[in-house]
This record gives C-alpha cells, sequence and structure tokens, in this order.
C-alpha cells in the first residue's frame, strides 16, 4: 500500500494488515504504467509496474520522498525503462537501466537523494543472442553482433559502442615502386633521398646505354656525400668463351655494378641500407656487345654501420638510362 500516517490506538483492519504485509515483501497491488512517468508523493511505499514495448524513463524529483521512503520499480514491456534522476539524485552501483523482467528498489537517504539497488545489477543479465556476439557498452550493456567472415575487430569512436567489424587495410606485397631517376649522357648519378624507414630492403634496377663496353661502379650515399671506403666485393665475370672470379676489382673506395653497351641492365637487391649496420647487395648485371653477351654476378658490402639515404652511380663514359628503385614490403 501507499505510505500511511497512522495515529496512537488505530486499529488496523485485516485488508490493511495484508496489504502492509504485502509491501513489506515487495508484493501487493502495482500502479501500472505505459508511459515515462514522473513520481509523486502518493508513490512512496508502492510498486511502479512500467509496460510499454518502447524505451520510457521514471523520472525522480527532490521534495516528494522522505529519508527511508522507498518505491518499488518493474519492467513488464518489452521496452527498456530508465530510473532518471529530475531535481534529485540517484546513485546506483548497478545498472538505471531496466530491461524487460528486471526490477529494483529507490531508496530515499534524503529528500533530494536516493539510491536505486537493481535486482540484476550490472553484467547479470545478458544481451548476447547469436553464436560470435561479443558483450560491449555505450551507455549501457550492450550486444555487437559478429562481424562477417575475414572481417576485423576495430575501434572507432563513432559508433556506440565505440567498436565495430571493418574489413582490414590490403596489406602492402611484393614490390612497390618508391623512386625513380632517369639521366642522359652522364658519368655521375646522384640519387638521393631514396632509402627510408618504410622498407628495410630494396630492389634496384638499372638499364643503361653507352657509346661502347664501360662499367657503372656504385658509392652509398648519406646526405649528399659518397662514402669512400670500406667496400668489399666478389665478383663472376662470363662472356660467350670464359668465366672468371674477382675480389674487390675496383679496391676498397667503390663496389661493382653494371657494365653497360647494348642493352645494358641489372638487377640487385639491397638489404638494410637505411638501417645503421652494414649494407649488403647481391645481383646480376649484363649486356649484349653484337654478338657477345656478358654478364656479372655480384656479392657486394659496405660494411660501415651507417643508415644511407641514396647511393651514386660512376660511369666509365656518357651515359643514358634509368634507375628504378622497388621496395620489398617484407
Amino acid at each position: 500500500m501507499a505510505k500511511q500516517t497512522f495515529t496512537t490506538g488505530q486499529v488496523l483492519t485485516a485488508a490493511q494488515m495484508t496489504s502492509l504485509q504485502q509491501t513489506a515483501m515487495l508484493g501487493g497491488s502495482a500502479t501500472a504504467k505505459t508511459a515515462s512517468f514522473v513520481l509523486v508523493a502518493a508513490d512512496a511505499g508502492t510498486t511502479v509496474a512500467m509496460s510499454a514495448a518502447g524505451a520510457t524513463t521514471i523520472t525522480v524529483n527532490t521534495g516528494l520522498f522522505a529519508a527511508g521512503d522507498t518505491v518499488f520499480i518493474q519492467n513488464r514491456g518489452a521496452g527498456a525503462c530508465t530510473v532518471t534522476a529530475g531535481t534529485a539524485t540517484v546513485a546506483t552501483a548497478g545498472s538505471l537501466i531496466l530491461p524487460q523482467n528486471d526490477a529494483g528498489i529507490l531508496y530515499f537517504t534524503a529528500t533530494g537523494a536516493a539510491t536505486f539497488y537493481d535486482f540484476i545489477q550490472t553484467g547479470a543479465t545478458s544481451p548476447l543472442t547469436t553464436k560470435g556476439d561479443l558483450y560491449t557498452y555505450s551507455t549501457s550493456d550492450a550486444r555487437l553482433g559478429v562481424g562477417a567472415n575475414a572481417t576485423v575487430l576495430t575501434a572507432d569512436s563513432a559508433e556506440a559502442t565505440g567498436l565495430k567489424w571493418a574489413t582490414p587495410a590490403a596489406a602492402a606485397s611484393g614490390l612497390t615502386l618508391i623512386f625513380e631517376q632517369s639521366y642522359s649522357g652522364a658519368t655521375t648519378i646522384n640519387v638521393d633521398n631514396c632509402f627510408s624507414a618504410t622498407y628495410n630492403n630494396y630492389h634496384i634496377m638499372n638499364t643503361a646505354t653507352m657509346g661502347s663496353a664501360a662499367t657503372f661502379t656504385l658509392r652509398m650515399r648519406v646526405s649528399s656525400t659518397d662514402t669512400t671506403t670500406n667496400y668489399v666485393n666478389q665478383l663472376v665475370v662470363g662472356d660467350n668463351t670464359t668465366v672468371t672470379g674477382y675480389k674487390n676489382p675496383f679496391g676498397t673506395d667503390k663496389t661493382f655494378f653494371a657494365d653497360a653497351s647494348e642493352n645494358g641492365v641489372c638487377s640487385y637487391t639491397f638489404l638494410n641500407p637505411y638501417l645503421t649496420k652494414e649494407t649488403v647487395y647481391t645481383g646480376t648485371a649484363g649486356y649484349r656487345d653484337g654478338s657477345n653477351l656478358v654478364n656479372r654476378f655480384v656479392y657486394a658490402a659496405q660494411t660501415t654501420n651507417t643508415s644511407y639515404t641514396g647511393f651514386t652511380l660512376l660511369a666509365g663514359q656518357a651515359a643514358t638510362g634509368k634507375v628504378s628503385i622497388y621496395g620489398y614490403a617484407i
């Protein structure tokens, strides 16, 4: 029953005693509500039962209840019912949102302050319904349905729960052309700012023509300055008739890179040029001089632990061509 004021000597009827007992046991008759509702003073000691298909609120204002008053709130409807602080303050250790078939007691500690004791409490009821669902939170416990195959869970502050399923960005694969430089009638080709922290390893191709057979050599380069010491390389030379091996054929101030005459080409893999460690490259170079096929295989290293940003090609005579640099996405 609603909160009563009794007088000394008053005799209660059996019906009143039964109602008081039911109220004390959180039973008794309930005031049915089907729409959002603002509590009134007469609700003290009663049960307010919300039954609505959509979301509703029960608003709590100050100055209506005394310390020790209680209101039992049920939600029988499919729509969530939210206990809302109007001019009063409402504290809770659970949730102020009651899903269907949840209930709680609003207990007033002062005329303008109450604590809401949610019977189910946070985490005791699950919004999950389907295989693969995730338990998340927005303003209340929430369900994030499983994503499509091959999607990944992604943080997104624009989403209600801060999470979403998304197709992962395509990973870089193979070789990516990151730098190209053409040259014409040149004997020195400076290639700057082609190495960076984006890639550890690089594939370099050089195509060139010269008036007659001549050699390209290479120096590593940093801050537009060539490094002229600490080079080593082993070179295997082959043509139509012989195969010969050499060690450091150009000394230690540079290494072999390519030959050119007609349709000269080379292809090399550079390991760790930008990292502060030894730089190694291996590959092949060759050209056709009339009917004579000339080829080279080289293993070379710059043994100084230096972070290089580029390199210089030194041509034995004026050359025309293009150098292309690819980054390895590994």
